[in-house]
């Protein structure tokens, strides 16, 4: 395990449980307890978690892990769905994409599919984005237009919000919305941990002819603070496990289409 995969494991774990030891943490991660001192002090001096007596607390229910966190979970299952989402653009599409890393293995399997791949000059897919991450990734490919919106950044996302992103998205027309979301529920919809991403998701699906939300399964059946769209306002939903019946009978209800990544 690398030191990047350590403290990957290290704050997910401390995000979890809230409060962990020294001891817990060399359990769970089967480390030493010297290691486990030296990894946490690194995190505390980035100030992602509270050194403790004897161990480290989150800093707060509601924290929000950075992205680059974020990257090492679920991995395999997200590379699934950004397959399958890609699978459900066209040629020629304009494609709104929120933040995050279910939706940033999106944009990445739209920029290196061939085919998108058109000739010289003329652009295979319009992505409009208000991720400064997935911009810049996909500002190399030639075949990808790339706008993106105003706004301000978060840190912890490099997600661009508020008013400026709503005042450019009102001038768009879009084919497709791909939203990555926190959590996804019968009753409360889609939800997201920070309400200006919320307010740009809601955004792009008001917009858009087509609302195709990602979200592996730890997602399903989690709600989180900041309310993006009811279900009725999805069209899609691409994941990677089977729906459990009861919300899969919402979804239905809804008129939700799920496909099944396969991992």
């Amino acid at each position: 395990m690398t030191q990047q995969q350590r403290l990957n494991a290290l704050l997910e774990l401390v995000s979890e449980r809230g409060n962990v030891s020294i001891a817990e943490i060399g359990e769970a991660l089967g480390i030493s307890a010297a290691t486990a001192r030296r990894d946490l002090s690194t995190l505390a001096g980035q100030r992602l978690v509270t050194r403790t007596h004897g161990g480290a607390a989150a800093l707060g229910s509601g924290y929000e892990l950075p992205l680059q966190y974020k990257i090492a979970r679920q991995a395999e299952a997200k590379v699934a769905i950004a397959r399958a989402t890609a699978a459900l653009i066209q040629v020629s599409d304009t494609v709104g994409v929120n933040g995050g890393t279910t939706t940033s293995e999106v944009a990445r399997e739209l920029g290196r599919s061939e085919r998108f791949v058109r000739g010289e000059g003329e652009d295979g897919v319009t992505i409009v984005t208000n991720a400064l991450n997935i911009a810049y990734e996909l500002s190399v490919r030639p075949h990808v237009k790339i706008v993106v919106t105003g706004g301000v950044s978060r840190r912890q996302s490099y997600e661009l919000v508020g008013p400026m992103v709503t005042t450019s998205l009102a001038e768009m027309a879009l084919d497709v919305a791909v939203l990555g979301v926190d959590g996804l529920t019968a009753r409360f919809g889609a939800t997201t941990v920070h309400e200006g991403e919320a307010d740009v998701s809601r955004q792009f699906a008001s917009v858009a002819k087509k609302v195709v939300v990602v979200a592996d399964s730890t997602k399903l059946g989690r709600s989180t603070f900041a309310r993006i769209a009811p279900l009725a306002a999805v069209d899609v939903l691409v994941t990677d496990v089977a729906v459990d019946a009861e919300l899969r009978r919402d979804l239905e209800a809804a008129g939700v289409e799920v496909v099944v990544a396969t991992v």
